[in-house]
């Protein structure tokens, strides 16, 4: 009898060994819920953390929608979130609940449930990461962007603000990388261009900056910058004709912009249309009395006249002169006091510039105001010696 009893009582253990043994699996999951709901976050930390590596609850939506509750109120409770590195939190949490809907999908008991706890984790990256930016870890705040956009893939504010986190850590090649994953992203902004527009430069490419403005030129034809930009580029390459018929789109873009008219009127200088050169600066004075460029300029341009006058008044034979010799002086003398309201303004809006203090102190000079002329080399003078 004695051997029959031990007989059964083996085979009744053999019988009952399995759901032990699957209890004992599943106590890790049941001990960290228990230490959840009654605030022992620390311990059901270590519990779930089992949990998932173990074969037999690691497969459970429960599993992992369990360990995104824990480490979503360790983030929450201003003890325990102390024992979190930085970010941790929350990219623990995103990869637990993502991994709820991939286990349960988003229909399941715990799928469904783990939808809107997942995309309200977005928020907190995305925090986590302008903290990081502002501290000036850069890197961290790049990994925080980077998980807001996990989140979030539809979302172009995070990989934006990523984009100046390159920047901001001169990581200019992050930053195109971010820059054009936007505009992949249909995102419509004319500073996403603008911005490469600037890298490249800052890298001296050129072509990659020509090869963006035009890109940017596509999307935004009527932009006034990048119009600008595109009569920059004619103008350093000394494509005149082809720069006259950008600015002429430019100005019909941008028709109170006095630095245009100013800007096509050297443009006319230099193909020796003098009557469009000053008229245009003249309409850029108009415009505005503080550009410089225009002002000098029609000083310039009645300088030149009277300069010229007065040449050939001095290359005539004297019998000529008498005839119209002092006729021409007459009018060189009209250009030179023509100019000296120009050269003034000049003057006075960059009282250093050396070419205007020069001009201005000869036609002084040439008109017999010797005592300004005389005011006038005292403060080249004295710029010299500085």
């Amino acid at each position: 009898m004695k051997k029959t009893f031990l007989t059964l009582a083996a085979a009744a253990t053999l019988a009952t060994g399995a759901p032990l043994m699957v209890s004992a699996q599943t106590s890790a999951v049941t001990n960290a819920i228990l230490n959840q709901r009654t605030g022992l976050l620390d311990k059901a930390r270590v519990d779930i953390d089992k949990a998932i590596v173990n074969e037999k609850t690691s497969g459970k939506a429960k599993t992992w929608f369990t360990r995104g509750q824990i480490y979503e109120g360790m983030l929450e409770s201003p003890i325990y979130g102390k024992q979190l590195q930085p970010g941790e939190g929350v990219q623990k949490a995103y990869e637990s609940y993502s991994k709820t809907i991939e286990l349960d999908t988003k229909d399941g008991e715990f799928g469904k449930q783990a939808v809107p706890r997942l995309d309200g984790l977005y928020g907190r990256a995305f925090n986590d990461a302008v903290n990081s930016y502002n501290a000036k870890d850069y890197d961290k705040a790049i990994g925080s962007y980077k998980l807001a956009s996990q989140i979030k893939p539809q979302d172009t504010t995070a990989v934006l603000y990523s984009a100046y986190a390159y920047e901001a850590k001169q990581d200019f090649a992050g930053a195109k990388a971010n820059y054009n994953q936007l505009l992949g992203m249909n995102y419509k902004s004319a500073a996403v261009y603008n911005r490469l527009l600037q890298i490249a430069r800052q890298q001296n490419d050129n072509a990659e900056a020509s090869k963006v403005l035009q890109q940017a030129l596509a999307a935004y034809p009527n932009n006034k910058n990048f119009m600008l930009e595109d009569l920059n580029a004619s103008l350093a390459g000394g494509k005149g004709e082809d720069a006259i018929a950008k600015i002429n789109k430019t100005i019909a873009a941008d028709p109170t912009n006095s630095n245009l008219y100013a800007v096509r009127g050297s443009l006319y200088d230099t193909q020796k249309k003098t009557d469009l050169a000053v008229a245009d600066y003249r309409k850029a004075v108009e415009l505005d009395p503080k550009n410089f460029d225009a002002q000098f300029n029609l000083g310039v341009y009645n300088y030149n006249k009277a300069a010229d006058a007065y040449t050939k008044a001095s290359k005539m034979d004297l019998k000529t002169y008498q005839v119209s010799g002092r006729k021409l002086e007459a009018e060189g003398k009209k250009y030179f006091e023509a100019a000296i309201p120009y050269f003034e303004r000049a003057l006075e809006l960059q009282p250093n510039d050396r070419n205007t203090l020069t001009s201005l102190k000869k036609i002084y000079f040439r008109l017999g105001r010797t005592a300004d002329s005389e005011r006038l080399q005292a403060r080249m003078d004295a710029l010299d010696k500085k």
